[in-house]
């Protein structure tokens, strides 16, 4: 069994790469890739995509708003609505971007600490983003009491220290197409320091396509390449990966149920 525990399926190509949304599901499947989490990031899109996703049992989602989209609006009631469904089994993504935004930082401080409000009411786990904001993002972590429900640090590109101290509050660390990249050094080894006991796997697609693919257009396929890479640079077989990650999923997600 393999999960991509982190893709936009509502953000893929459905005009020259993919037919519909099984299409997709069947190209991964056809790799051993059982099951999918899709992620929502703005409020106003996140219907249409629970819609499209709702015919394929073997698909989750997740609702949230992106720190790089909270100009596209917030509302703490309408996000708890949206977010009671019994398909969403997570909260996010949300989380803090200092890289793209950082003038934004105080904005998106206040609605990182309403989404961990938000799971910790409705008892779901957490899908955060990251970049350039360290120890903001641990420290609203933990003044908010985000250890009640954990989650993951998605995409994950920041130090071991970091990583370290979110597994302390309950949360896994998960691995996306950029660990293959030839520059992704520091990862690499992240990677074959935390315990695989605390990693997931995903694409994020439409975007980081992993090498072989890097350039071209993400899909849960390829989430097949980070799980290789992965055993690699652990020493384990890719099917050790698969189910030590694909259990991790389920613990996590408790909300999630296997077909």
């Amino acid at each position: 069994m393999l999960i991509d525990s982190h893709c936009h399926l509502d953000k893929l190509d459905y005009d020259a790469l993919h037919q519909n949304v099984a299409d997709v599901l069947d190209k991964a499947k056809a790799r051993g890739v059982d099951y999918f989490l899709s992620v929502g990031v703005t409020l106003d899109s996140f219907p249409a995509m629970l819609e499209m996703i709702r015919p394929y049992p073997e698909v989750f989602a997740s609702c949230g708003v992106h720190p790089l989209d909270i100009e596209n609006g917030f509302d703490y009631d309408r996000l708890k609505a949206l977010a009671a469904d019994d398909r969403v089994v997570a909260i996010g993504e949300t989380g803090l971007d200092y890289h793209y935004q950082p003038e934004l930082a105080e904005q998106q401080q206040e609605i990182f600490r309403q989404h961990v409000r938000l799971a910790v009411e409705l008892n779901k786990p957490l899908i955060i983003h990251t970049r350039t904001a360290r120890e903001d993002t641990l420290t609203i972590l933990r003044e908010e009491g985000a250890e009640r429900v954990g989650g993951v640090l998605h995409c994950f590109t920041e130090s071991y220290e970091m990583a370290e101290a979110a597994i302390e509050l309950g949360f896994y660390i998960s691995i996306s197409g950029i660990v293959t990249f030839n520059k992704a050094t520091e990862l690499k080894e992240v990677v074959r320091r935390l315990p695989l006991e605390r990693l997931l796997v995903e694409t994020d697609s439409p975007y980081l396509a992993p090498v072989p693919y890097r350039g071209k257009q993400n899909q849960p396929a390829y989430v097949r390449e980070v799980a290789e890479y992965i055993a690699l640079l652990k020493g384990e077989t890719v099917e050790t990966v698969c189910d030590v990650t694909s259990r991790n999923f389920f613990a996590l997600f408790s909300g999630a149920k296997a077909n």
